[in-house]
């Protein structure tokens, strides 16, 4: 059974960098479109980044653009989510996500099939 794997969370400061991993089970996460996802407590889930699978193209939310990059390592088929400048409002579990059949970068998060448990990120001095 398929599986995705978040790590690289964990307390930092304002200002301060994460970076966030996205690991696969069961499936080539290579030939998948790849999201960011994050939600926090008594708020809505929300899009962070995305990476297509056909072109490596990218899209950010609004809220993280400049801040955070979305990149991939094909060599051990893992999504990165490279976290810089942090806010308290970062703060939040966040999710990877993959679809083999989106070939669009996307941050719709009902076109994906394949879900992580999430990792913590907490940014508080």
């Amino acid at each position: 059974q398929a599986q995705l794997v978040e790590s690289g969370g964990g307390l930092v400061q304002p200002g301060g960098s994460l970076r966030l991993s996205c690991a696969a089970s069961g499936l080539i996460l290579d030939y998948y479109t790849v999201g960011w996802f994050r939600q926090a407590p008594g708020k809505e889930r929300e899009g962070v980044s995305s990476i297509s699978s056909s072109d490596g193209s990218t899209i950010y939310a609004d809220s993280v653009q400049g801040r955070f990059t979305i990149s991939r390592d094909y060599v051990d088929s893992t999504v990165y989510l490279q976290m810089n400048s942090l806010k308290p409002e970062d703060t939040a579990m966040y999710y990877c996500a993959a679809d083999r059949l989106i070939t669009i970068a996307t941050l719709d998060d009902w076109e994906y099939d394949y879900w992580g448990q999430g990792t913590q990120v907490t940014v508080s001095s």
